[in-house]
C-alpha cells in the first residue's frame, strides 16, 4: 500500500504537469484571421498532456487559406479533404475553453476534430459561419395556375447569380445549386404542415430577376407553389451538402462537451464514430436570430460507439435533419473466401472508411433478408483493401456457410444511452433515432418534431442502420404535434425497414420497449405504431387533443404487427373526436389490453 505523503506527491506531481494556455499570451486576438496562429500554437504542445487551451471571450475569425488540411473520412458524411481549425488528434486530458467566445468560419471549414484522443473536453464557446449552408427566401407572390412564385431575398446575407435561367448560391469560395428544398413557418421556423406538397424540383426551375432583391422562378412540376409568407429553403445538391461538420469526434474515448452552441453547419452539429464514453451537457443546437435554419443535418449523431453515451440539458432545434441517432453500422458480405475469412464492404457510401471492426471485436453473421442472426464470432483480423472493402477474419464459422444473401455487424461497439432533459423543436425530421443493444433511457424531454418522435428502426435497406434494442425505456416526456408532416408519424415507431425483397423471419428484430407515464399533446390521435417486437409495454400515457394542425384520424392510434408479450394499461386519450383506435394485426401475440380510457379495440 502507497503511503498518503507518496500518494500526495504524486497528486501533486500529476497537477503541477497540467497546464493553462491564454491564447492572447500568443497574438491570438479577436478581429483578425487566427486560423494559422492557433494551429502553429496547438502544434507547439501536441505531445503534452493536461492541456487547458483558454480563449478570452470575443469572436475569432478562421478563414480556409492557411488551415490544416487532411483527408478525412466522416461517417455519414461526403470523405474528403478537410480543413480544420482545431485538428485535435492523439491528445491527452486536453481542454479546449473558449471562454464565452464564438469562433466564426468561412467555407468548407471543419471547426473541430478529435481523433484518436482520450479525456478531450470542449466547453465554453459558439461556432457559427459568416455565409451558412442554405439560403432561404421570403414568398411574397405564388400563382398556382402559372406554376410561379416570386421570392425576396436578403442579397447580403445570402449572395446569388442568375444566367441563363438558373440560380447559383454564391459561398466563400464556392457556388451551390437550387438543389433540394424545403418550406418553412417563419414564425415557428419549422416545416409548415404537409411541406413535401410545396417541395420545388430544383433542377427543372426556369429563373429570372423581376426587382432589387427579388427572383421569379417558374416550377413547372409542382401542383402547389408555396404560400405567400413562407420561407424557402435551398441547400444544394447531394454530395455537397455534407462536407463540413461542426464537431467530429474520431475514435476517441472520454470526450465531453459542455456549454456549446452550434448556429450553423453543412453537415451535422456534432458526429461521432468509434467513440467510448461521450458526454454533452448543455450543448445547444440553433438558428442565429437572423435565419430560420440551423445545421443541415443532425444535432448529433452516434455510429459504431460504445460505453455510455449521456446527454443532457441540451436544446436541438430548426435542424434540416434529427436530432440524434445512436445505432451501429450493417456491412455487406460480398464473398467468403474460406478459412473464415469474408471480403465485406461498407453498403452505404457515406460509411466508406469507417472502422467497422478490430481484432478482438464481436461480431454477428445475418441474413441480409430478415435481418436476423446466424451465428456469433470474434474478430481475429482485419485487412482493409480500400476505403470501401475489407477481410475480416473470424474465429469460427458453421461447416455450411449460410445461403442468401448475408450481412455483418459489430456487437462490441454497441453504446448505453441516456438521453435526459433535452428539448428537440421545430425541425425537419424526427427527434430520436435510437438503435442499439445497450441500455437506453430517454427520460424528461420535450419532442416537437415533423416526422416520428422516437424511432426504433434498424434497416438493412437505405441508410444500413444495425442494432435491434433490447431494452430501451421512453418515460415521463412531453410529445407535441407529432407528425405535422401530414402523414401516419408516430409519438413512438418501433420497426425494421425491410424492402419488399425482405420479410419476418422467426424470432422478433426488437426487444424490450417501453413506453411509459408520456405526455401526447396530439392532432392526429397517433401513439405508438410496433412491428417485430417481443416485450412492448405501453402503459399510462396522456393524450390530450391539439388545434394547432388539421384533424385527422386515418390510422390506428396503437397500431401493432408481428408483436409478442404486449401490455397496454391505463392510457387516457380525452377531447377527440372519437374513440382512438387499438389494432392488433398479422400474427401479434400475448397482448393485454386494459384500463384504456378514450379507446377500442379492434
Amino acid at each position: 500500500m502507497k503511503s498518503p505523503l507518496l500518494l500526495l506527491a504524486l497528486a501533486v506531481t500529476s497537477f503541477s504537469k497540467a497546464r493553462e494556455i491564454n491564447v492572447a499570451d500568443h497574438g491570438i486576438v479577436p478581429g483578425k484571421d487566427v486560423t494559422l496562429p492557433v494551429y502553429l500554437l496547438l502544434d507547439s504542445i501536441k505531445d503534452e498532456a493536461g492541456v487547458t487551451l483558454k480563449f478570452p471571450k470575443g469572436t475569432y475569425d478562421f478563414y480556409p487559406e492557411n488551415a490544416y488540411e487532411e483527408f478525412r473520412a466522416v461517417t455519414n458524411h461526403d470523405n474528403s479533404l478537410k480543413r480544420m481549425a482545431f485538428p485535435l488528434f492523439e491528445r491527452k486530458n486536453f481542454t479546449l475553453d473558449g471562454g464565452g467566445s464564438t469562433f466564426m468560419f468561412r467555407g468548407r471549414m471543419s471547426p473541430v476534430i478529435v481523433a484518436s484522443s482520450e479525456g478531450t473536453t470542449l466547453k465554453n464557446f459558439s461556432i457559427d459561419w459568416k455565409r451558412s449552408f442554405h439560403q432561404e427566401m421570403k414568398i411574397v407572390e405564388s400563382n398556382h395556375e402559372e406554376q410561379t412564385f416570386v421570392a425576396k431575398i436578403d442579397r447580403e446575407a445570402y449572395p446569388y447569380t442568375v444566367k441563363g435561367g438558373k440560380i447559383m448560391w454564391d459561398h466563400y469560395n464556392f457556388q451551390m445549386e437550387f438543389g433540394n428544398n424545403m418550406v418553412f413557418d417563419p414564425e415557428t421556423r419549422s416545416p409548415i404542415f404537409n411541406t413535401r406538397d410545396y417541395k420545388v424540383n430544383g433542377r427543372n426551375i426556369k429563373v429570372q430577376e423581376v426587382g432589387k432583391n427579388r427572383i421569379k422562378v417558374k416550377s413547372p412540376t409542382n401542383k402547389k407553389q408555396p404560400p405567400v409568407g413562407s420561407v424557402l429553403v435551398a441547400y444544394g445538391e447531394n454530395p455537397f451538402t455534407r462536407l463540413a461538420q461542426a464537431i467530429h469526434l474520431d475514435q476517441s474515448k472520454d470526450t465531453k462537451l459542455e456549454n456549446i452552441t452550434v448556429y450553423a453547419g453543412g453537415g451535422m452539429a456534432v458526429i461521432a464514430e468509434r467513440c467510448d464514453n461521450v458526454h454533452l451537457n448543455k450543448v445547444s443546437v440553433t438558428s442565429t436570430k437572423e435565419r430560420t435554419i440551423s445545421t443541415r443535418a443532425d444535432a448529433t449523431h452516434f455510429l459504431g460507439c460504445k460505453g455510455l453515451i449521456k446527454v443532457e440539458n441540451c436544446l436541438f432545434e430548426h435542424m434540416l435533419d434529427d436530432s440524434i441517432n445512436v445505432h451501429g453500422a450493417y456491412v455487406r458480405i460480398d464473398e467468403y473466401l474460406g478459412d473464415r475469412k469474408f471480403i465485406c464492404a461498407s453498403s452505404h457510401p457515406q460509411q466508406w472508411g469507417f472502422v467497422f471492426a478490430e481484432k478482438g471485436d464481436e461480431i454477428a453473421v445475418l441474413s441480409r433478408e430478415t435481418v436476423l442472426p446466424h451465428f456469433n464470432a470474434t474478430v481475429e483480423d482485419v485487412k482493409w483493401l480500400n476505403e470501401e472493402r475489407v477481410i475480416i477474419t473470424v474465429s469460427k464459422v458453421p461447416e455450411k456457410i449460410p445461403e442468401g444473401p448475408l450481412s455483418m455487424e459489430n456487437l462490441t461497439w454497441y453504446p448505453d444511452l441516456i438521453f435526459r432533459k433535452n428539448i428537440t423543436r421545430e425541425n425537419r425530421a424526427r427527434s430520436v433515432l435510437v438503435t442499439t443493444k445497450g441500455k437506453a433511457l430517454l427520460e424528461e424531454n420535450y419532442f416537437f418534431s415533423q416526422m416520428h418522435g422516437i424511432l426504433i428502426e434498424g434497416d438493412n435497406k437505405s441508410w444500413y442502420e444495425s442494432g435491434g434494442v433490447g431494452d430501451i425505456t421512453i418515460t415521463n416526456n412531453i410529445f407535441e404535434n407529432i407528425g405535422f408532416e401530414g402523414g401516419a408519424a408516430y409519438p413512438l415507431l418501433a420497426s425494421p425497414l425491410l424492402t419488399p425483397d425482405q420479410r419476418m423471419g422467426e424470432g422478433h428484430y426488437h426487444r424490450s420497449v417501453s413506453f411509459t407515464n408520456n405526455t401526447v399533446k396530439s392532432f392526429n390521435g397517433l401513439l405508438a405504431q410496433a412491428k417485430s417486437v417481443k416485450g412492448l409495454n405501453i402503459s399510462g400515457n396522456k393524450m390530450e387533443v391539439s388545434g394547432d394542425y388539421p384533424n385527422h384520424y386515418n390510422y390506428p392510434s396503437i397500431d401493432l404487427h408481428y408483436c409478442d408479450q404486449v401490455s397496454i394499461k391505463n392510457n387516457t386519450a380525452k377531447g377527440f373526436a372519437q374513440p382512438l383506435v387499438i389494432k392488433q394485426q398479422a400474427n401479434t401475440t400475448a397482448v393485454t389490453i386494459e384500463g384504456n380510457t378514450g379507446f377500442e379495440s379492434k
